[in-house]
């Protein structure tokens, strides 16, 4: 099994980026599809989900309307959209997956896989 997240950089206050996770060695449609993120000095906290099985998505509040998670087209990549970018962004982003998971699970981080991270750094 394998997440294998990208697309981490420094940008700045106002810019966009997108993260891409490709994942292997599991069945997609069996798991909710989520990231998260840890900043310096803090916890991993959630920031998106994605329930493939129903289609639903939940955001963290500090990311709603800025952040948007989806599936690369049929591929076995999630992605997280991130615009409008602020310094408080700045943390190592990682993807997960949660067999058979929903939204209420993920965000009380029940994960069974996790990827390695990708750093996002915002200057302001």
């Amino acid at each position: 099994v394998q997440l294998q997240a990208s697309g981490g950089g420094l940008v700045q206050t106002g810019s966009s980026l997108r993260l891409s996770c490709v994942v292997s060695g599991l069945i997609w449609d069996d798991y909710a599809w989520a990231w998260f993120r840890q900043a310096p000095g803090k916890e991993r906290e959630f920031v998106a989900v994605i329930n493939w099985r129903t289609g639903t998505t939940d955001y963290a509040d500090d990311v709603l309307r800025r952040f948007r998670i989806g599936r690369v087209g049929a591929k076995n990549t999630v992605f997280l959209q991130m615009d409008r970018l602020k310094p408080e962004d700045t943390a190592v982003y990682y993807c997960a997956a949660a067999e058979y998971g929903d939204e209420r699970s993920v965000r009380g981080g029940r994960i069974d896989y996790w990827g390695k991270g990708t750093l996002v750094t915002v200057s302001s």
